[in-house]
């Protein structure tokens, strides 16, 4: 198979800013000069500890050890290969790649492939909303006053009721059977392989990069036996339990957000409604329960590391709303944002609150929302009869749970206090039914996690990591000069940067980081920080990642491409200073008149007059 030309793989990623890539999927903010930091997408975690610098192109999560380059990133997250990966940002910034000994492209594998017949699929639905035998999907749109620029917002389109329209069409764009398989658009029965989508209406499903993985189709029709709703079937893109649809349109009004404010909503008419009604934060799952790694998804793309996000959802009145809503307060502890209920009147969705009342009310649903551990609190106590004392016993003991979970110790009080108002019983009592509930959990919980199992023989891990590092001069002056060539290396003199590499380092770990830079031929050649780190030695490779990603103390940009200078410069000097030490106590050793002698005073006077020009520069 023909390999991309090195040169262009490293022009691709010179194009290319890794913060634009990475900030498709997390939420990243300013962490000092040339620094930006986020969620870790690789781990969950609740502060962020995954770091970003675009000027050497690389990422490190300082929490599960996570780093690379923008390759490593999409091959990590995509699961693709490292030339997909490349070709991927290639097609991205309009650049043509070549392949060595003149090859002409490779044939696109895997995924990619899957991609492009999702992709393909799309367009082929929305060129069938416009044809005649769609008129019941115009007709279904126009009802829930979706118009045409509504439909092609978001990619709306309508799949024939023929057995094999979108085979047809596709395999004339030269996808396989077996492709269109793999994608989950076609399916296999006794006739053969046919349309697994047909006679409905049908939206794309993106991921948050805007790339479509799958779809979600509608039935129109009286004769379509089928669900109401059917949705592509897992896939390797499509994951329901991670896709949240909408999330590629609202992303970018969630992170602008203050604060920053997600809308869960039931369907996909509803986040359309809730988007053309001004709340463009709406997001939906996709035929499946809100679960724990659609929090995941949602926290990287808020950058929920504090409690001044907010995450409403919006279920329907019917009990069967009410049910989705508990299920989503059964993961609220995974979220950091606070977590709220709204229920329009009537128990309206938002749709047909958009249609009855306007953009306004769909808008104004937002003004009602309660927090949901009053939500949920609310939904135990409705099924007691609080007139009665075995009524109020019941509902405290159903109750109390929930007050339990409040991890917060300031809100945990209120809500206290809030149950025994509901309830008309003595505060005491319901403080003392919490911290029972509470205790009782705790110790499920301990009882529930086994002790971890280790093998006797298994090797320690040793990983040296810069809090690790003794605490002198003579160590920080290393670990800060380190840290200035890993970051800012490419704009310091060469020359400079090479003498200063020349001496070894009194720290082993920093020394070995030392050689794995001064290996590197060129360092002004877009990412080589890469490589150098890949070759430090173990166990100190997690400590040249740390240097690469720690904020690095300047002002701006030009201060700390000045300290990196001068921290060569004290490197050069203390280089310079050992040297004629060693040659001082030399000199007392050799007689002066030898032709030993003469040299060692010679070497001597060369330091001196060095040394003084490094000082003075």
């Amino acid at each position: 198979m023909p390999r991309i030309r090195q040169s262009d793989v490293e022009e691709v990623k010179s194009r290319t800013n890794i913060a634009d890539i990475v900030g498709e999927r997390v939420a990243l903010k300013s962490a000092g000069v040339g620094s930006m930091k986020g969620l870790c997408p690789f781990h969950d975690e609740k502060s962020p500890s995954f770091h970003v610098r675009q000027q050497v192109g690389f990422y490190h999560c300082f929490g599960c050890g996570a780093s690379g380059d923008v390759y490593s990133f999409l091959r990590e997250m995509d699961h693709v290969s490292f030339t997909e990966a490349v070709e991927r940002l290639a097609g991205r910034i309009g650049y043509t790649l070549h392949y060595e000994d003149g090859g002409a492209a490779p044939e696109t594998s895997g995924r990619s492939r899957l991609y492009a017949a999702n992709t393909a699929a799309a367009e082929f639905f929305r060129s069938q909303l416009l044809t005649p035998d769609a008129e019941a999907a115009r007709r279904f749109l126009g009802e829930r006053g979706f118009d045409a620029g509504a439909a092609a917002h978001f990619g709306v389109g309508f799949a024939p009721k023929g057995w094999d329209g979108m085979l047809k069409a596709l395999t004339a764009q030269g996808f396989t059977r077996e492709e269109l398989t793999n994608a989950g658009l076609v399916s296999a029965g006794q006739r053969g392989v046919y349309d697994r989508f047909r006679g409905r209406l049908v939206w794309p499903i993106r991921d948050v990069t805007g790339q479509t993985i799958g779809f979600g189709a509608r039935r129109l029709f009286d004769d379509d036996k089928g669900p109401k709703y059917l949705n592509t079937p897992e896939t390797p893109i499509y994951k329901k339990a991670q896709v949240l649809y909408g999330l590629d349109l609202a992303k970018r009004d969630i992170a602008r957000g203050d604060p920053r404010r997600v809308v869960v909503v039931e369907g996909y008419t509803d986040v359309m409604a809730c988007h053309l009604a001004g709340v463009t934060t709406a997001i939906a799952t996709c035929g499946t329960a809100f679960g724990a790694e659609h929090i995941k998804t949602l926290r990287r793309v808020m950058g929920d590391d504090s409690a001044a996000g907010e995450v409403v959802f919006t279920f329907d009145g019917d009990e069967a709303g009410q049910k989705a809503a508990l299920r989503a307060f059964s993961e609220d502890s995974r979220f950091t944002a606070q977590t709220f209920v709204a229920v329009a009147p009537d128990g309206l969705d938002p749709c047909d609150l958009r249609l009855q009342r306007g953009d306004a009310a769909v808008r104004g649903l937002l003004d009602a929302k309660v927090p949901m551990f009053e939500f949920a609190i609310d939904r135990k106590l409705s099924g007691y009869d609080l007139a009665t004392v075995e009524g109020q016993v019941g509902a405290l003991r159903a109750a109390a749970p929930i007050v339990a979970e409040i991890r917060d110790p300031l809100l945990r009080p209120g809500y206290e206090r809030v149950l025994a108002r509901r309830l008309g019983m003595d505060p005491t009592d319901v403080h003392r039914q919490v911290r029972a509930a509470a205790s009782g959990a705790a110790h499920g919980r301990r009882e529930a996690t086994p002790e971890p199992v280790v093998a006797p023989d298994a090797p320690p891990i040793a990983q040296v990591r810069v809090a690790d590092l003794p605490r002198t001069a003579e160590v920080a002056l290393e670990r800060d000069a380190l840290m200035g060539m890993l970051q800012y290396g490419h704009q310091v003199d060469a020359t400079l940067l090479s003498r200063a590499l020349v001496h070894a380092f009194a720290h082993p770990g920093l020394d070995a980081v030392r050689a794995a830079i001064a290996a590197v031929p060129d360092h002004t050649r877009v990412g080589w920080v890469t490589p150098a780190i890949d070759s430090v030695r173990e166990p100190y490779r997690a400590l040249a990642n740390e240097l690469l990603m720690m904020p690095f103390p300047a002002r701006d940009e030009s201060g700390a491409v000045a300290s990196a200078t001068d921290l060569c410069r004290r490197l050069i000097m203390r280089g310079i200073d050992r040297e004629k030490h060693e040659l001082l106590g030399a000199v007392q050793r050799v007689p002066a008149e030898s032709d030993g002698g003469r040299a060692l005073r010679l070497r001597l006077r060369d330091l001196d007059a060095e040394r003084q020009v490094f000082a003075e520069s």
